[in-house]
């Protein structure tokens, strides 16, 4: 068997602490190096740059001092050239990135005692991981030695076989002393055991004695009859006792055992009661439940009556037929702003708001896949949105497809006005769907409100109504739903390609009919 060396992991830690000590002092080595060299080479760049730049610079000639400058700004390590005048204004603005930071090398241009201007060269920083690049040779091997210290250290460290043959030695001499000890506990509690059984054996045999010599000298012959007619006596007593004590141990175990298995009959009785009662009810839909159950209280007959009633009212629902929808659209207001809205600018926005939805419902109903749905109201916008109700005026009438398709066409209505409107410095805001049953219209409404998204549609339609609009749309489920509706609703995920040219078209219609109007 192969031992590892001793804190080997340890030893690990270790070398990865000094392999990082190393790296950072030669970032920080190089990096104090790398400044001082650039430093100087700056610096040499700005007094040639004077004396190039000098007669171009008391003429304020901007061109020749951009030609200039634009020569030193080829150099990687220069990020910017700023050559000012002597009032301090820019004339000549270069550099690579003008943005980024870094050293700034200034020097004041003199021609003889006059200050003619003044020139600024900013030198780029050296990232951390540029100067490790340019020392990766350095890095590698730093790591590779490291890593061949760690194993050199696991291999010579490991324990030789007289270390593992002592160490065994000394465990065992530790196991010995212990069950020594051990041993010596277990002799001494026998030897006083012993001890205690013979001087019980010698008071015994003592008083035996004595009773002898008495009875011998006191008693006659007609005594000596009496006498072993009492220890026959006594005899018989004793073994009906001996007896009698056997009985009664015997009988109490056997009541316990009955007691033990009276008790798991009763709770195997129990259960499969239970089980029963529990598959009757299930069987039964708790009609029958009330009738095996003859001592329970009305009110649990009620509570299992509208339970039942529960389930099938929940069966209806979700196989009704779907005659009428509802279709509301929601403006997607998170700072109540159109409350705030002046009078003046909101009522104007409703009613364009009113007219594109109308309008929508006409030209959407004239599509010949929507014949036999039309419209039981005229919906207007308020400040809480519009609701749209669409009726299905025959059987073959899909209602429930032209709800789908009436909350599409208004929010792409609606992403072209308020994109519009936002162009030009308006009021605008963005809008959200919901398409229900006239039964689930209030549940459609809290979904809006808590789930909702900006430019989103929610469908919350009977299996009827699904099934409708399952060969033109596509939908997928609200993540981590919290209530009943949240996981029965579907969020509009996109059309067939021949439901959105229809949306398209009339989308244009509307449109062309409101530039006309306009």
């Amino acid at each position: 068997m192969t031992y590892l060396a001793p804190r080997q992991g340890l030893f690990a830690i270790i070398l990865l602490v000094s392999f990082c000590l190393q790296t950072l002092l030669l970032v920080i080595s190089t990096d104090q190096q790398l400044s001082k060299s650039r430093a100087l080479k700056g610096e040499q760049m700005v007094a040639q740059l004077i004396d190039e730049a000098r007669l171009s610079l008391e003429n304020k000639d901007r061109v020749s001092l951009s030609v200039i400058a634009n020569r030193y700004t080829s150099e990687q390590d220069v990020t910017r050239i700023l050559i000012k005048d002597n009032n301090d204004d820019i004339l000549v603005p270069v550099g690579n990135a003008p943005m980024q930071q870094g050293d700034t090398i200034r020097q004041i241009a003199t021609n003889g005692d006059a200050v003619i201007g003044s020139v600024s060269l900013t030198l780029k920083d050296i990232s951390k991981g540029e100067i490790i690049a340019m020392q990766w040779p350095f890095v590698i091997g730093t790591m590779l030695l490291h890593l061949l210290l760690w194993l050199i250290y696991g291999y010579l460290a490991r324990p030789t076989k007289e270390q593992i043959n002592a160490l065994s030695r000394d465990v065992e001499d530790l196991y010995r002393e212990q069950y020594r000890q051990v041993d010596q506990r277990s002799d001494y509690r026998e030897n006083a055991r012993e001890n205690a059984r013979g001087y019980a054996d010698g008071a015994n045999d003592k008083c035996s004695a004595d009773n002898e010599n008495d009875s011998t000298r006191n008693s006659s012959n007609k005594n000596e009859g009496r006498n072993l007619d009492d220890n026959q006596g006594a005899g018989e007593a004793s073994d009906k006792n001996t007896n009698t004590r056997k009985i009664d141990v015997h009988n109490e175990v056997n009541a316990y055992l009955r007691a033990q298995q009276n008790q798991d009959a009763t709770t195997e009785d129990t259960g499969l009661n239970a089980d029963n009662v529990a598959e009757y009810r299930t069987d039964d839909q708790a009609a029958n439940a009330t009738q095996n159950d003859g001592r329970s209280s009305d009110n649990g007959t009620h509570k299992v009556n509208g339970s039942a009633s529960q389930l099938s009212t929940a069966k209806l629902s979700a196989t009704r037929a779907v005659d009428t929808v509802s279709v509301q659209i929601v403006f997607h207001d998170e700072f109540n702003m159109l409350e705030r809205l002046a009078p003046s600018q909101r009522l104007p926005y409703l009613a364009l708001c009113t007219q594109l939805l109308n309008q929508a419902i006409t030209e959407l109903l004239k599509q010949p896949l929507l014949m036999g749905v039309s419209a039981m109201n005229e919906p207007r916008f308020d400040e809480s949105g519009a609701c749209a109700v669409l009726k299905a005026d025959n059987s073959h009438a899909k209602v429930a497809l032209a709800g789908v398709m009436l909350g599409k066409l208004y929010l792409m209505l609606n992403k072209i006005i308020h994109d519009k409107h936002i162009e030009l410095s308006r009021f605008a805001l963005s809008a959200k769907a919901g398409v229900s049953d006239d039964a689930q219209a209030d549940a459609m409404t809290q979904l809006l409100q808590s789930v909702g998204k900006k430019e989103q549609m929610l469908i919350l339609l009977p299996n009827a109504g699904l099934k409708q609009i399952s060969n033109h749309v596509q939908v997928h489920s609200i993540m981590r739903p919290t209530t009943v509706y949240e996981r029965e609703c579907a969020i509009f995920d996109g059309g067939n390609d021949s439901m959105i040219q229809r949306l398209a078209d009339v989308r244009n219609a509307v449109l062309m009919i409101e530039e006309t109007d306009e």
